[in-house]
């Protein structure tokens, strides 16, 4: 749980004071877009994993 406060804290002060509201909106969506095409990626590979694919 600790992890889960820092990782909040880091991510809020990443944010403060970061300028015009447009950019501030960019980034935020940049961030979570980037971290779901990662959960993306580590499902797909999980899953070719877990099905027997060989990866040749």
């Amino acid at each position: 749980m600790k992890t889960m406060l820092l990782i909040k804290e880091i991510y809020i002060e990443g944010f403060r004071n970061l300028g015009h509201f447009l950019l501030t909106y960019y980034f935020k969506f940049f961030a979570w877009f980037s971290f779901i095409m990662y959960l993306v990626a580590v499902y797909a590979f999980v899953f070719r994993m877990s099905t027997g694919f060989a990866f040749d």
